[in-house]
């Protein structure tokens, strides 16, 4: 693995001088390490050119697979660590901002309850974000809502379906209709995460199907408390999950009779990773959770 991390390190810099000065090696203990990895390949990883070196095919391919060899040694690592020391670990979780605001936060407490021995860092990320922390090794498990096509280096396991609903404030000149349409919401400003989110799609889908231009985003915050203030203090309109709605903010679920929209919420880990003790145990207690919080707000 030294010997791979090296190579890697001369593929970054393109030469074996500049290779050694980063890595703080003597030119000769490099190339020591190169013949010995080709030796060990049984073929050229690299060749020599007047600038520097340049990757063989078998080069290229060895750098496309160093990534996931690296999260490999980061896997059996934690995992001896877990066996030996029978701790659980340090968990990384990563959160839609709403599952965030309830969700993951009353999973964590149950399981520090269980295990106050448990280190947690929640990172707050759309679900993009999420995806390439899982695949860096940079996260354990990821809470999110499940949409889109199914990424087949990932295990997605449903806890839950979200109900989403527009919402204003109560002082918003529509807040009074008994009932709405979408075509009645044509022309409104809108809050969201960004122009990119969940949510917007969502929207732009309902608007597009109606024949009506795609929503006029005024803000864009990933801060789920600031995009209900603002909808409590302006004319704004949000789409968002409908528990989430029942706030102490001034804010009213509005009733659009042409748009109903249900997704899944879950937990996604990467395929083959190593999930600790403590991550097996929050994807368990997040199954729980999350039931009886979707059966409290029925």
């Amino acid at each position: 693995m030294r010997d791979v991390e090296y190579f890697a390190v001369i593929a970054e810099h393109g030469q074996l001088q500049l290779a050694a000065a980063a890595l703080g090696l003597s030119q000769a203990a490099l190339s020591k390490s190169l013949r010995r990895l080709e030796l060990a390949m049984n073929a050229r990883l690299l060749k020599r050119t007047p600038k520097g070196v340049e990757l063989t095919s078998v080069g290229s391919a060895l750098l496309a697979r160093v990534s996931k060899l690296r999260l490999s040694m980061d896997d059996v690592t934690r995992e001896i660590a877990d066996l030996s020391e029978g701790r659980a670990g340090h968990l990384r979780i990563g959160s839609a901002a709403g599952q965030a605001l309830e969700l993951v936060p009353a999973a964590c407490a149950r399981l520090l309850k269980e295990a106050p021995q448990v280190t947690v860092r929640i990172n707050v990320t759309e679900t993009t974000g999420m995806l390439a922390g899982l695949r860096s090794g940079e996260l354990d498990v990821a809470v999110a809502l499940l949409h889109g096509p199914r990424h087949e280096d990932m295990v997605e396991e449903v806890t839950h379906d979200e109900t989403w609903v527009i919402y204003a404030s109560p002082n918003h000149r529509l807040a009074k209709r008994k009932q709405l349409t979408l075509t009645d919401l044509s022309g409104e400003r809108w809050v969201a995460p960004s122009a990119s989110s969940l949510a917007v799609r969502m929207l732009s889908e309902e608007f597009g199907n109606k024949g009506l231009p795609a929503p006029n985003i005024a803000v864009e915050s990933t801060n789920l408390p600031a995009r209900h203030q603002l909808v409590a203090s302006t004319d704004l309109l949000a789409l968002g999950v409908r528990r989430h709605v029942a706030t102490r903010l001034p804010i009213i679920e509005l009733r659009v009779k042409d748009f109903v929209a249900t997704r899944r919420g879950g937990v996604i880990y990467r395929k083959d990773a190593y999930l600790s003790p403590a991550a097996r145990r929050f994807v368990e207690i997040l199954k729980a959770t999350a039931k009886e919080i979707t059966k409290e707000n029925r």
